[in-house]
């Protein structure tokens, strides 16, 4: 059953749809939203609710304690449909563009977006979600672009859910190491101490008392002064200049990018009642992975400060990430049962080792990813043919995707997300040098993307398949379903890794739910086809001893 949720003058209304998709009731005014869904969530766990945006409907219903087990996001569903080469000559891809592409617009400051209906319009989820019921049936394996839009849905629901629970977090720790690393809290528009006396050792050794080396064109300005010629003042030319003013000036700026990123000004902004609430997006990059949005910048929290998210007392943290995911997702991809079994041990780069095609780990990871995001030169140029021979259907298979790339082809995840179309290296007879040279660069640098949006695009699908089946193993294990964070529950995700936070007593049970999650998303992606997907798991206090 599928139950429809629409926005119109008068209110929410609620219709009813059987598995067909045919009208079975409704549609009906809701009175009390929160009230309705409890009751069809206790009813019938086969429901799945359907509605323009899970960030617009399930924030306020996670407030009044309900939560959703299953959903269709019809907006990030649409992304896909309208993109995906499965889906390419449907109705709904080839229309006009409409609302429904657009993104949702940000409720009323102060309100409450699921009551917010007076001002609305009638949302045409019913008609939407037909639209979409018709571009998947039509295509040659409905299954697979189903669970991605299935994944994407639940990906929506656990954002929702790891914003309202929140990652716990000691701002009398995260004080502490701040205080440590740059000094006490300084007055307002005042350097940490210690942060001050790196900046005069920087001052003293360019002979320029008054440097403000966070002004990049006078940092430039005395670094030439000093004799010291360089195109900019990113680490990583600094760090290839012998000179004694090099190591405190990289110093002040690992100082500096603590202090603007994750210093004081964030942990006021961000942290709350003991808690940090990420503001994820879902399918936010055009691969599929996350993206965030506001100042919290939940996908870049630095190790420097991973130490004050701690466990409540009593609670801890099981911190899973997936082993090398990206090159066992090529193998896997392509079939490789070569490299299949080099990962079979544990570790992928080691069994690639193992089978002579380098000579050390170190090198094995630097051919795979050069292989995997087009790495032409250097030591995974050398490397490449090597490992090409190795395993040739793995690098078959990404050379193809960026040769589809350079001909302004799009390439298709396996779960049938699609990549943007590129312009391929055309010319004409009129075309100048410069322009067939730009031309072959600009197709090159698309085909770097082509190849890595495969297997890039493909993690992101495997992560939200393991974060879907580990957030319903995780209810298996109590309590209530609509008290979830009083049970084991996802507080934070970063591409391959999870963090779950729970009662002691569950922490072993937890790791083994995130495993056995893990091998079920290799599953449900390849079928039979013998590849691992091995996850390291920590149970911990605090984040920062996860690694």
């Amino acid at each position: 059953m599928y139950l429809v949720l629409s926005r119109g003058p008068a209110g929410v209304s609620l219709t009813e749809l059987d598995d067909s998709g045919k009208i079975s009731r409704g549609p009906d005014d809701v009175v009390d939203l929160a009230a309705e869904v409890a009751i069809r969530e206790r009813a019938s766990a086969a429901s799945r609710w359907v509605w323009d945006d899970t960030s617009r409907w399930y924030p306020a219903l996670l407030g009044a304690g309900v939560r959703v087990d299953r959903c269709i996001d019809l907006r990030l569903c649409r992304a896909i449909l309208r993109n995906s080469s499965l889906t390419a000559a449907s109705a709904l891809a080839t229309g006009a563009h409409d609302g429904w592409d657009e993104p949702t617009p940000e409720p009323r400051r102060g309100g409450d977006a699921l009551f917010e209906v007076d001002e609305q319009p009638d949302d045409g989820a019913l008609r939407e979600f037909a639209r979409q019921r018709a571009a998947v049936a039509a295509t040659a394996n409905p299954a697979r672009i189903g669970l991605l839009l299935a994944a994407e849905s639940a990906g929506a629901l656990i954002a929702a859910e790891m914003r309202f629970a929140g990652l716990p977090w000691r701002t009398d720790v995260h004080d502490a190491m701040l205080s440590d690393l740059l000094g006490p809290r300084p007055a307002a528009e005042h350097r940490p101490v210690k942060m001050q006396a790196v900046l005069e050792a920087v001052r003293a050794a360019l002979d320029s008392p008054t440097l403000n080396p966070d002004s990049p064109p006078e940092l430039l300005g005395a670094l030439g002064r000093a004799g010291l010629q360089v195109q900019s003042t990113r680490s990583w030319e600094l760090q290839s200049i012998d000179h004694p003013a090099i190591a405190p000036l990289l110093e002040y700026k690992k100082m500096a990018r603590l202090l603007s990123a994750n210093g004081w000004n964030w942990l006021d902004t961000n942290v709350a009642n003991g808690r940090f609430r990420p503001d994820y997006v879902p399918g936010g990059v055009v691969t599929g992975r996350w993206a965030s949005k506001g100042g919290g910048g939940a996908l870049q929290l630095p190790r420097q400060v991973r130490g004050a998210v701690v466990a409540d007392p009593g609670w801890k943290l099981v911190v899973a990430d997936a082993a090398q995911l990206e090159p066992r997702i090529l193998a896997a991809l392509s079939a490789d049962r070569g490299m299949a079994e080099a990962g079979s041990a544990g570790d992928l780069y080691a069994g690639i080792v193992a089978s002579g095609a380098v000579d050390t780990r170190a090198h094995a990871k630097v051919a795979m990813l050069g292989a995997m995001y087009g790495a032409t030169s250097g030591e995974s140029g050398r490397l490449l043919p090597r490992l090409a021979r190795a395993y040739p259907r793995a690098i078959a298979f990404v050379e193809e995707a960026a040769r589809a790339g350079e001909r302004g082809e799009v390439v298709t995840t396996r779960l049938g997300r699609s990549s943007p179309r590129g312009a391929s290296a055309g010319y004409d007879e009129t075309a100048t040098a410069a322009d067939v040279t730009r031309a072959r660069a600009e197709a090159r640098s698309w085909g770097r993307f082509t190849r890595n949006f495969v297997v890039q695009g493909t993690a992101a699908e495997w992560a939200l398949c393991w974060m879907a089946g580990l957030r319903g193993r995780l209810l298996g294990l109590g309590p209530a379903r609509g008290d979830f964070t009083s049970g084991a529950h996802l507080v934070f995700f970063l591409h391959d890794e999870v963090v779950v936070h729970c009662p002691e007593d569950l922490a072993e049970r937890v790791e083994l739910e995130l495993r056995a999650a893990a091998a079920d998303a290799g599953r449900l992606l390849f079928g039979a086809l013998p590849i691992e997907f091995p996850v390291t798991v920590a149970v911990v206090q605090d984040y920062g001893q996860a690694k």
